[in-house]
């Protein structure tokens, strides 16, 4: 399976691992109310649900890419590539979330998003 399909995976648990951070840094979680009580939560807690919510946000398209481009016949290498980049700048971006440096944060949300829309271009600019 290539590794960007692998990568796909990886996107799809990110917002688990970071809820599950918020989760567990927060006051007692109040599993009745779990969306309320996230709200209720500030500092890191609130930052980790706030990572959780922009990888949500990051997934569909992310995924739509590497499909689309797998799907569309771009070089497989070059999609792996930037799968990578991808995954990388969005774990650098819960890092930074994580440890408040929102600038930093900014810049790896950008590289990331801009990784995948060069993974949607791929087709276009890039023949086997």
């Amino acid at each position: 399976m290539p590794i960007a399909i692998w990568c796909v995976l990886v996107a799809g648990v990110l917002p688990i691992l970071t809820v599950a951070i918020a989760k567990g840094g927060g006051k007692a979680f109040d599993n009745h109310d779990p969306r309320g009580w996230l709200e209720r939560q500030s500092g890191r807690a609130r930052r980790a649900d706030m990572a959780h919510r922009n990888h949500f946000e990051a997934f569909p398209f992310f995924a739509a890419a590497v499909l689309s481009a797998s799907f569309l016949q771009a070089p497989q290498a070059r999609i792996n590539e930037l799968a990578i980049v991808f995954i990388l700048a969005r774990v650098l971006y819960t890092v930074c979330y994580l440890t408040d440096r929102p600038t930093l944060r900014s810049l790896c949300w950008t590289i990331g998003y801009l990784s995948a829309i060069g993974i949607f271009l791929l087709p276009v600019f890039v023949h086997n």
